[in-house]
Parts: C-alpha cells; sequence; structure tokens
C-alpha cells in the first residue's frame, strides 16, 4: 500500500490479477490503470535514436555552423584572434557551444518519443531519472490511481 509519505509497496503481478470485488488471495494485485508495460528494449532503441538524431540534425551542424561564423568573423576582422594561440581557442568555444545547444534543442522531440512509449513526464520518470526512494539507480512507479486509494484494504502489504 502506498501513503502520501512517498513509501513504495512491491506488487507481485506475475499471476493474474484479483476481481475488482474480490480480497486477492494467493493472486498478485495489480491496479487496473497503471497496466502499461514499458519494454527496457524499446527504451533502449529509443534512447539510442534520440542520441544519433540529437547529434547528427542538431548538435554536428550548429557546432560546424558557429564554427565557420566564427572562423568569418576572425577572419573578416570583426573579431581579434589571440595572439598567443591564434583562432582555436574562440573556434573551439563556438563549438562546444554549438553542440550543447544543439544537444538541449532536441529534448523535446526525445520527449515526445519516450510519451509515445507509455513514458510520462515528471520527476522520477524516464531514463533520464535515476533517483528513486531506494536510492540512485532504483527507479518504481509512484502511480497511485484513484480506484487503488478508494481501496487500500484490498492490496496486500507485500507478497514475498
Amino acid at each position: 500500500m502506498s501513503s502520501g509519505s512517498g513509501e513504495t509497496t512491491t506488487v507481485k503481478t506475475g499471476e493474474t490479477p484479483a476481481a475488482p470485488d474480490s480480497a486477492p488471495a494467493k493472486q498478485g494485485w495489480k491496479c487496473p490503470l497503471s497496466d502499461a508495460h514499458v519494454h527496457r528494449e524499446d527504451v533502449r532503441k529509443v534512447w539510442k535514436e534520440c542520441q544519433e538524431e540529437s547529434f547528427w540534425y542538431r548538435a554536428l551542424p550548429l557546432s560546424v555552423g558557429s564554427m565557420a561564423v566564427t572562423g568569418g568573423l576572425i577572419y573578416n576582422g570583426v573579431w581579434k584572434s589571440s595572439a598567443r594561440f591564434g583562432p582555436f581557442p574562440k573556434l573551439a568555444v563556438a563549438g562546444l557551444l554549438g553542440f550543447a545547444v544543439g544537444k538541449a534543442s532536441y529534448i523535446g522531440t526525445c520527449r515526445s518519443k519516450f510519451q509515445e512509449l507509455g513514458i510520462k513526464d515528471g520527476p522520477g520518470s524516464g531514463p533520464w531519472s535515476r533517483k528513486g526512494p531506494c536510492g540512485p539507480g532504483h527507479r518504481h512507479c509512484h502511480h497511485e490511481c484513484e480506484e487503488c486509494k478508494k481501496k487500500p484494504q484490498a492490496a496486500p502489504a507485500e507478497l514475498a
């Protein structure tokens, strides 16, 4: 049973769920609204796709573009190159900033791809979140539907 204090209970759902009106015997209990299951391979596939697309479609073009603009400004004398290092520090900073802005600009697209899988927005959700009630690396669903809130006695405390 999950209370308002943020505690999480492990519920066994490998067997068929009990009928909504009967108390679950030795069968697993499952919330009727939280049966969306996301496969780990699907998440990995979308994560890899987001990483590749953000690099090729946003980060690399913005990085190269910002370096080209910076090089043009230095060549035309608008910006001066360093006496000691030449144009390289300004070009490196422009490239890094372009790369970071390109990666950051793709976050919304990746978020929508994860939403299509069934992963919702919010704290503690998605592959970018590693924080859970059991410490780093443990992620748990904190979903509690209205029907579950009404019938807390129907949920077993913990099944072994």
